[in-house]
């Protein structure tokens, strides 16, 4: 059954790694704002950086509701499951901040993970550990990974900067309760 942990040992950071996708689960402060869900996935894209410290890579996407969030409170739940193997469910609570591309962090976190592909990347969460839990997945189902998709990695390889500021502003500034996300990529880069 469910416990809570004093941190990511090594047993449970073997875990997270072997995980082909995981959940990050956001909202913003106050009774009315929508509680958002994002799958992830991409091997790679998700790296434990200490016993209470962890990372993904973020490309851009059709949403910004993390950056948002993250950037209203600061909330954020990472959540893992075993479709294969023994039944378990990870959960990591904690305060999470987006550093985008534009930003110098960026390029030092950046090659902190083993995924190869930078193209449409906006940017790093990073997610101080606050509480780590799991419980015991019994009613997770087997489900076979197959492969990683590469549409999202091939999509931006045929775009250029100009098509992904654009499609950033139109997408990215704004979550869908009007909080502000990334800033306009023009008015960063200046």
């Amino acid at each position: 059954m469910g416990k809570v942990l004093e941190k990511i040992d090594e047993k449970l950071a073997a875990f997270i790694a072997e995980q082909p996708m995981f959940f990050v689960a956001t909202a913003p402060s106050g009774p009315d704002g929508r509680v958002n869900v994002s799958p992830k996935g991409m091997r790679g894209t998700f790296k434990v950086l200490g016993e209470h410290r962890v990372a993904y890579l973020d490309w851009i996407g059709s949403g910004a509701e993390t950056i948002a969030h993250l950037r209203d409170n600061g909330r954020i739940t990472i959540m893992f499951c075993a479709f294969q193997g023994p039944p378990n469910i990870v959960r990591l609570h904690g305060q999470g901040r987006y550093v985008r591309a534009e930003e110098p962090e960026f390029a030092e976190l950046v090659t902190l993970f083993e995924h190869p592909e930078t193209v449409g990347l906006r940017g790093v969460v990073t997610v101080d550990v606050t509480r780590v839990s799991d419980s015991c997945g019994f009613s997770v189902p087997y489900m076979a990974y197959e492969s990683d998709r590469d549409l999202l990695v091939s999509y931006w390889e045929h775009r250029d900067d100009e098509y992904a500021d654009d499609y950033r502003v139109r997408k990215n500034t704004t979550s869908i309760d009007g909080l502000p996300a990334l800033d306009n990529p023009a008015q960063t880069r200046r």
